[in-house]
């Protein structure tokens, strides 16, 4: 969606469809972030560290920033110690084998009428219990691995990652400040500048001649100059009746990101 501010830079640039196009056909164009990005932690908590600064280029997934994760860390050894304890399981699998063992030898006896038919039951009913037993603590054991993927992800939480590659614009909350989702300033603002978009407002004479797909010259305003090759990615469809005037949108590709965002360009089809 466009800015606001895009769309006041636009009109101030192209007062009318006159004014749109020189007599080599270049149109007056805006360069643009493909877009901005304001950074927050899904968790609230205390900024520990904050691990960029302004003007720094990052990744995608690169780290951004850390909060204090003291109780979380805490909470994942103790899922972890209880995921991997193995001595109530091998304790309850040995009274199986166990009960299992008398159960047969008194199913043996009763058959030689050594034992009552009661106490081959009870050794039954013994090795019964002792199975559930086996299986409950089996199922113990299946809830605490669980506990220990639920405590990595709240864990995962108190680190904030890059989620595009951009440069940082603004850092707006520091170490020893609190942050959470809801609140108003997110800790730092990212802008991704590559690719670019160029934005321009095009005469209602060239509806239908602008294709998605399109090439076109874009060359930047000085100092940056230089002549570059965009695709038309976005055509508006609905005109301006004030103006008589249609949005157009490129994609401006921008390795090592050379061209800044936010500057003036002429744009040829």
């Amino acid at each position: 969606m466009r800015t606001v501010l895009t769309s006041i830079c636009l009109a101030a640039m192209l007062s009318g469809a006159a004014a749109a196009q020189d007599s080599k056909g270049d149109y007056d164009c805006l360069i643009e972030a493909r877009q901005q990005l304001d950074v927050r932690s899904s968790a609230e908590g205390v900024i520990e560290s904050v691990l960029v600064r302004r003007g720094d280029v990052v990744k995608k997934g690169a780290l951004l920033a850390r909060l204090s994760s003291g109780p979380e860390q805490a909470m994942l050894n103790l899922a972890r110690s209880r995921a991997t304890m193995e001595g109530e399981l091998k304790a309850a699998e040995a009274r199986v084998e166990l009960a299992k063992k008398k159960w047969e030898r008194a199913d043996e006896l009763h058959k030689r009428n050594f034992v009552s038919a009661n106490a081959k039951d009870e050794a039954e009913a013994e090795y019964r219990l002792a199975s559930e037993q086996w299986r409950a603590m089996q199922e113990s054991r299946t809830l605490a691995e669980l506990e220990v993927k639920r405590a990595e992800e709240v864990l995962a939480q108190r680190s904030i990652y890059s989620p595009v590659n951009g440069v940082v614009v603004a850092l707006l909350l520091h170490p020893g400040e609190l942050t959470s989702s809801n609140q108003k300033d997110p800790i730092l603002k990212l802008m991704e500048i590559d690719p670019l978009h160029v934005e321009l407002v095009l005469p209602v004479s060239q509806f239908g001649k602008i294709k998605r797909g399109q090439r076109a010259r874009v060359v930047p305003e000085q100092p940056i100059g230089g002549s570059y090759t965009a695709q038309v990615e976005v055509v508006d469809l609905t005109v301006d009746a004030a103006s008589g005037t249609f949005g157009v949108r490129l994609t401006l590709p921008n390795p090592g990101n050379r061209i800044p965002a936010g500057v003036k360009c002429r744009a040829r089809f």
